[in-house]
């Protein structure tokens, strides 16, 4: 989420959500910290411009609408992705949402912004070009400079060469490949890949990708005509952006090839072909659950192929790794993009990124889009390419970038915030403390004391109490476990009776962390709670 002002008037490009990551428990996501726009209520909101509908640009857009009613721009496709997030209370209905093309001119209030197309993984994906009073911002978008895309419509080179022409103030640039050297191949090399895998599956072929990834379901369905097979589709989001994609033109697939799930269940295994989601492993889509055999009408064998047509997302390793194993176990060939190139990436490598800055020619570039290591090797490109090291500002989430009149750029102030968890129907309720508590619950687990003394004689009065939670499973070395922690209790409460209720909790504790260490050889979290009458 990017935010530029002038003035007082404000431009916000795209909103998106970030996947929690492994120690982020019970998170579902997180979103933007946009309170620093919330803090100047003297501000117009002029537009909310999206440049394409992947869930990391357009994941906030319920939150971020919410808080600013402003009208909201996108291409056609990524409109339909948006207005499903706003269906639901009233928040759709108060809404602007509005259609743009690349090619249009928008004046927004003191900037004009005019979209041109670039080549993604999604379709309609757009940069962006902002005339502002002080100078001309290019926003890349996400990218690749793909020459024979499948879709034939390939990014707007002439659009590029012209904004060198203007002249450029600032040039922000997707910098997620920086670290990869060379040109991402083409979309089009994945067709003799399907071709093989066509070829040589003897029963039904399972294809997971992205939902968005409309480009490979039309690879699929030209694959299934070529080969022979009929296609169905698996996976909520799949078949809404399936049939979206044909609605608009982005997909055509010949009469009579898409068929119905159950359909595609009567015909032999060798006559089918399957496009489902779940390539990152997700829990409940249709992939994992196949290979958790919790599908209820699809089944993985012994003679099936599955593909991954995708890259892990970093953090989701893991589960994908674990959902291919499974797979194995139960008899399926499972290929995947070190086996076989089933998937290209959808963002520029080095000499694409290159190539972008000679286009442009910016006076100043920042890299946007990736991890810290990413953009210090984007900004290295930058130098190579002739921008010196002075006119590139490689910032963090939060960091403001001024520019005047004469052009020159000033790194200001650093806004307070950060990430903004979304549990449920909380925002922002959780925060870091509360997440490392979990995390600390989560690698330790916890045995919690209650007990109650009486301030006369110093003894316990009745049991005390004990819960445990992922220390010790339940059975005879429990129960004596905790027996020897009800003794240490006792003791350490009759020993601390003149100490203050602090203190006195402090030394119980203290007393059965000493205990548990002694009989597991670790530590768990350990709660007390001492009454007394």
């Amino acid at each position: 989420m990017l935010a530029v002002e002038y003035d007082g008037d404000v431009l916000i490009i795209d909103a998106g959500l970030m996947f929690p990551a492994a120690d982020m428990f019970g998170i579902d996501y997180v979103i933007p910290d946009f309170g620093c726009l919330l803090a100047h209520p003297e501000w117009t909101i002029r537009a909310i411009v999206i440049t394409h509908g992947h869930e990391d640009h357009i994941g906030a857009i319920a939150h971020v609408a919410e808080a600013f009613p402003a009208p909201i721009y996108a291409t056609p496709f990524t409109c339909a992705l948006i207005e499903s997030k706003l269906r639901g209370g009233r928040l759709r209905e108060r809404t602007l949402l509005l259609p743009m093309s690349p090619g249009d001119v928008l004046p927004l209030g003191c900037f004009t912004v005019e979209p041109f197309h670039m080549c993604h993984s999604i379709p309609e994906s757009v940069g962006l070009a902002v005339q502002t009073p002080v100078g001309l911002i290019v926003h890349s978008g996400d990218y690749k400079f793909d020459q024979t895309p499948v879709d034939g419509w390939p990014p707007d080179y002439a659009a590029l060469g012209r904004f060198a022409t203007r002249g450029t103030l600032l040039l922000l640039s997707d910098s997620t490949n920086a670290d990869r050297p060379g040109w991402t191949p083409s979309e089009r090399v994945i067709d003799a890949a399907f071709d093989r895998v066509f070829r040589e599956a003897p029963g039904r072929i399972f294809i997971a990708t992205f939902a968005s990834l409309v480009s490979r379901v039309q690879q699929v369905a030209d694959a299934a005509v070529t080969h022979g097979r009929k296609l169905a589709v698996a996976g909520h989001s799949m078949t809404a952006n399936v049939r979206l994609a044909i609605a608009l033109g982005h997909l055509t697939i010949a009469p009579g090839v898409q068929i119905s799930v159950d359909e595609a269940l009567r015909l032999p295994p060798e006559q089918v072909v399957f496009v489902i989601t779940g390539a990152q492993g997700e829990p409940d889509a249709v992939l994992n659950r196949l290979a958790q055999r919790k599908h209820n009408l699809l089944h993985i064998g012994a003679g099936d192929t599955v593909v991954l047509s995708s890259h892990a997302i970093p953090g989701n390793e893991e589960a994908v790794n674990r959902t291919i194993n499974r797979l194995f176990q139960h008899g399926a060939n499972v290929i995947y993009d070190a086996l076989l190139p089933v998937h290209v990436s959808g963002h520029a490598s080095q000499d694409e990124q290159k190539l972008l800055l000679n286009l442009v020619r910016p006076h100043y570039f920042i890299p946007v889009h990736g991890e810290a290591r990413h953009l210090r090797h984007h900004a290295q490109l930058a130098e190579q390419v002739g921008i010196p090291r002075e006119r590139i500002a490689i910032i963090e989430n939060g960091q403001v970038v001024e520019f005047d009149h004469e052009q020159r750029m000033t790194l200001a102030e650093r806004l307070p915030g950060s990430f903004v968890f979304v549990e449920g129907s909380s925002v922002g309720d959780v925060r870091f403390d509360l997440i490392h508590e979990r995390e600390k619950l989560a690698r330790r687990g916890f045995v919690a004391i209650s007990a109650t003394f009486s301030r006369e004689t110093g003894q316990v009065l009745g049991t005390v109490q004990i819960t445990s939670r992922g220390v010790i499973r339940a059975g005879d070395a429990a129960e004596a476990l905790f027996a020897r922690l009800r003794d240490a209790a006792c003791k350490s409460i009759a020993g601390a009776a003149s100490e203050t209720t602090e203190q006195r909790q402090l030394t119980v504790q203290t007393a059965l962390s000493a205990v548990i260490r002694a009989e597991l050889h670790r530590r768990a979290l350990v709660y007390v709670l001492i009454s007394d009458i």
